[in-house]
């Protein structure tokens, strides 16, 4: 079977005509380069040139063998690149795990930003809850969750990529709605839509730690997983929700958002986690992205 050099060499006689020639090209001097030749017309089975002491030309066969050379040399070093690119994480694929929260502001920038920096990197998105993405991790299913805390996994290395205030949602009609200030001794006792502490777990411990703090006991009307379903109960005037300020991305009519006094520690943070025996090299441009943002 031939090999790659023989079909560089091929080329570079067919294209030159001219055995000196093509041997300067390739920084070969002519006796290899013959030998490759000879080398290759044995393996095909052909006779590729007609030389003379005055000229070279392509036979018929080498006349037919050139374009399917020319090609197969453009396939491999096509292949070499793309292995070299995927190695420094410039192409592939990552699996990306993430909250439907997280998909209201930081996930739209962030593959936007990606894509600008890492074009052929595929991002394959799936959505998931913080528990299940923990799950695929350690499984290797996905790539890179985000998630929020906590998840104390040896295995995990992660970063912050958000810390956001709560804001309070309240209906337009509420009274609240017109308030020039909002604390949360206002909530107390105040039909409140809360988060599930079943599929919203982080939330709902936020929650009861904040309110705890400021010795209030909002009443609690629903029990809710997602964000936007929440919005939706508020709307409907069924209570008021802590939301995260991302929410307001959402734009829902009927539902005003109103800053709140809340202790500066008691934020939402969104984290990204990977597992550290994960060797996809995208990984690296990915976590490297967020940290120059980060920095600036």
């Amino acid at each position: 079977m031939f090999e790659l050099g023989q079909l560089r060499c091929f080329v570079a006689v067919a294209e030159e005509l001219h055995f000196g020639r093509a041997a300067a090209r390739l920084n070969l001097t002519q006796p290899p380069l013959s030998r490759q030749i000879q080398l290759l017309e044995h393996a095909l089975e052909v006779r590729l040139f007609e030389r003379t002491s005055r000229s070279v030309t392509l036979t018929r066969a080498g006349q037919n063998f050139l374009p399917e050379a020319r090609r197969l040399l453009r396939f491999a070093d096509g292949a070499a690149l793309a292995a070299r690119r995927t190695a420094r994480g410039e192409a592939g694929s990552i699996n990306l795990g993430f909250t439907a929260a997280s998909g209201y502001e930081f996930l739209p920038r962030l593959i936007t930003s990606f894509r600008a920096v890492a074009p052929d990197v595929d991002l394959v998105l799936k959505e998931m809850v913080s528990a299940d993405q923990i799950e695929a991790l350690t499984a290797g299913r996905i790539d890179v969750g985000l998630i929020r805390p906590p998840f104390n996994r040896r295995e995990f290395d992660s970063l912050c990529v958000v810390r956001e205030p709560l804001i309070l949602a309240v209906p337009a009609d509420h009274p609240l709605a017109s308030a020039s200030k909002v604390r949360l001794s206002n909530l107390d006792r105040q039909p409140f839509i809360t988060y599930s502490p079943y599929e919203a777990r982080y939330f709902y411990d936020l929650l009861v730690t904040v309110f705890g703090e400021a010795g209030i006991s909002p009443t609690y009307v629903q029990h809710i997983s997602q964000i936007h379903s929440i919005l939706g109960l508020v709307k409907a005037g069924l209570g008021l929700a802590l939301v995260p300020a991302a929410a307001g991305n959402l734009h829902f009519e009927g539902v005003v958002l109103k800053d709140i006094e809340i202790a500066p520690a008691r934020v939402v943070e969104l984290h990204m986690a990977w597992r550290l025996a994960n060797n996809n090299p995208a990984i690296a441009t990915l976590t490297e992205l967020i940290v120059r943002t980060q920095t600036r």
